[in-house]
């Protein structure tokens, strides 16, 4: 081995452990956003069922919707939160959407907002 080799192995492996840190962070924080967006779409849909109900209004649904939120993710409690009726005549549907933003982590920028839909007929 040359002098000037000397070394050069853990100088590159430093510059290797740099770049898989930085790909697992972001896989990382792409899997914790699509976690929050399925969380945001199944409460959507369980507010926008329990405000279809006979004896339910829309309201209702979209408090069904903060509650399980605030529940089941850090912050869901500040999501906005919205429900009503659509549809033409004699196809009522119940629509719940929720949109919220979530920081991000590391090099990527900005929070994302992130917006989800619920539907249900109603009875």
């Amino acid at each position: 081995m040359r002098d000037g080799e000397r070394g050069s192995a853990v100088a590159e492996s430093v510059m290797v452990m740099a770049l898989l840190s930085v790909v697992f962070a972001a896989i990382l924080q792409f899997g914790l956003v699509i976690h929050v967006r399925n969380t945001l779409i199944d409460a959507a849909s369980a507010g926008a069922r329990h405000g279809a109900l006979g004896d339910r209004t829309p309201d209702d649904g979209a408090a069904r919707t903060r509650e399980l939120l605030a529940g089941s993710i850090p912050g869901g409690a500040d999501a906005e939160v919205s429900a009503a009726v659509v549809g033409g005549p004699g196809v009522p549907l119940v629509r719940v959407t929720v949109r919220t933003s979530m920081p991000m982590v590391g090099f990527l920028t900005g929070p994302v907002t992130l917006e989800a839909d619920g539907h249900a007929f109603r009875y």
